[in-house]
């Protein structure tokens, strides 16, 4: 029998949990003709390769760094999310032949916040790719005055013209710290980053879409300050939970999801 196939398509991608998170979910549920798998695929390879994933048979596929904007633009239709955020995540091979696209990011992160008492009502997003497209938009819906820092400060600026937001280039006080950019995945975050460790715990809250399997340097020197923390595990496990049912029809066993997602 033919496997129904799933995939996380990006580039770099061999880091990711979602192999682990899906397969275990997937075996939870019954579906045991289903499997998730990794789809490394560079920029400018994508279009082609999104082309063949439903002759392969493909029913669905994550979407991950660098591919959230040109996944937005390849797609046959749009969830009113995803047309309103400017990305996409989750690709859904629909059976009337159209290729969906979702963003999943968005709720995922809202979800994942909401284990926190209070997240305030300012908020600085580092980063301005797919991502922070669906966090500002998260944040902004749910009434957060956001401002956006990116070292392209060009793409800040059009980020937070698109969502209300206001571009700077530094960065300053704020309820919240949402990190959106891939500093941290390797290496030392705050050499890319325009805040310091010490600076951490003057926020009440710092959050991290980064996922290291344990909390990474930027979530640590966090905690040392006093602040509240989101690791990036939650959120990846939320938005995965989101776009599993969307998939399978079934709803997703969260806790399944994150105790494989924590294992690796």
């Amino acid at each position: 029998m033919t496997a129904t196939r799933l995939g996380v398509i990006g580039w770099p991608v061999d880091h990711s949990r979602s192999p682990a998170m899906h397969n275990a979910a997937l075996a939870a549920v019954g579906l045991s003709d289903w499997e998730f798998q990794l789809l490394p695929v560079p920029a400018e390879n994508f279009v082609e390769a999104v082309g063949g994933l439903r002759a392969d048979g493909y029913r669905g596929a994550s979407v991950t760094i660098p591919h959230k904007e040109a996944a937005f633009e390849l797609v046959d239709r749009l969830s009113e999310s995803a047309q309103a955020i400017g990305a996409v995540n989750t690709l859904i091979f629909e059976p009337d032949g159209a290729l969906v696209g979702d963003n999943t990011d968005a709720p995922g992160f809202i979800a994942a916040m909401l284990a926190l008492p209070s997240a305030g009502s300012t908020a600085i997003v580092l980063g301005a790719g797919g991502v922070a497209h669906a966090v500002v938009w998260a944040l902004h819906g749910c009434g957060v005055e956001v401002q956006i820092w990116n070292r392209t400060a060009q793409r800040a600026e059009h980020l937070a013209e698109r969502f209300g937001a206001v571009a700077v280039t530094s960065v300053g006080p704020a309820d919240m710290l949402v990190n959106c950019t891939a500093a941290g995945l390797e290496g030392d975050p705050f050499e890319s980053l325009p805040i310091s460790a010490e600076q951490l715990g003057d926020y009440k809250t710092v959050a991290d879409v980064v996922y290291h399997g344990k909390p990474g340097p930027l979530l640590d020197a966090a905690v040392a300050g006093g602040a509240a923390t989101v690791d990036g595990m939650e959120m990846l496990v939320q938005q995965g939970a989101i776009a599993f049912k969307e998939w399978t029809g079934v709803d997703a066993p969260v806790d399944v999801m994150r105790a494989a997602a924590q294992a690796g």
